[in-house]
């Protein structure tokens, strides 16, 4: 049965993106140490990579790999779809990405790609777990992402924490409401300008 991970990078206040939808150095850390990982050949160039990679620190890539690795489907919400233009169809990590939106895929949009979209989060996560088999479903933090925790849909919360501080912007959360009660860290790894926390999801 797979595990439902929820995760992003985040600021020390927990905002995941400012409210123009920048991460400014949210993703720095991507780019500062020299162990290579599979990454995105534009956000690498923006951040001044121009062979595609991530290089991080060893002890970030000690969890990142590891973590990438075990994915088998990928859950975005229409924003980020939106803005990512659904990593053309290619997600980071993983082999299947699935979309939760209340509008339908764009006309034309990479016909060729097996890329479901659900109104309804949690027949998401059902199809996600059927096609990730024994590995990972990572839902992405925000609306969508708290949408599920709430739901009772997320096993695990795992949040790479960056230290600055944006004041407001986009919430890991979003608008999630109540309380929703964590274990303690299970995972607690410091790399270079970057904290790894993963807790699971207190039943």
């Amino acid at each position: 049965m797979s595990k439902v991970i929820m995760h992003a990078v985040a600021s020390v206040d927990g905002f995941i993106a400012d409210e123009n939808d920048e991460v400014g150095p949210l993703f720095d850390w991507y780019f500062n140490g020299d162990q290579p990982l599979t990454g995105d050949e534009e956000l690498a160039e923006e951040h001044g990579q121009d062979d595609g990679a991530f290089r991080v620190s060893k002890a970030s890539a000690g969890y990142t790999r590891p973590m990438w690795d075990s994915i088998g489907a990928i859950i975005q919400g229409r924003h980020l779809f939106d803005l990512t233009n659904g990593w053309e169809a290619r997600p980071p990590a993983g082999d299947h990405l699935l979309v939760v939106s209340h509008r339908p895929k764009p006309e034309g949009w990479h016909p060729e790609a097996d890329v479901p979209f659900f109104d309804d989060v949690t027949a998401a996560v059902e199809e996600a777990k059927r096609r990730a088999g024994d590995r990972v479903v990572a839902i992405c933090a925000g609306e969508m992402g708290g949408q599920a925790l709430a739901a009772g849909l997320v096993d695990e919360v795992a949040i790479d924490v960056v230290p600055v501080v944006f004041g407001k912007g986009k919430r890991y959360f979003g608008s999630v409401d109540g309380q929703h009660l964590l274990e303690d860290p299970h995972v607690v790894v410091q790399g270079d300008r970057v904290l790894h926390l993963a807790f699971r999801v207190r039943r």
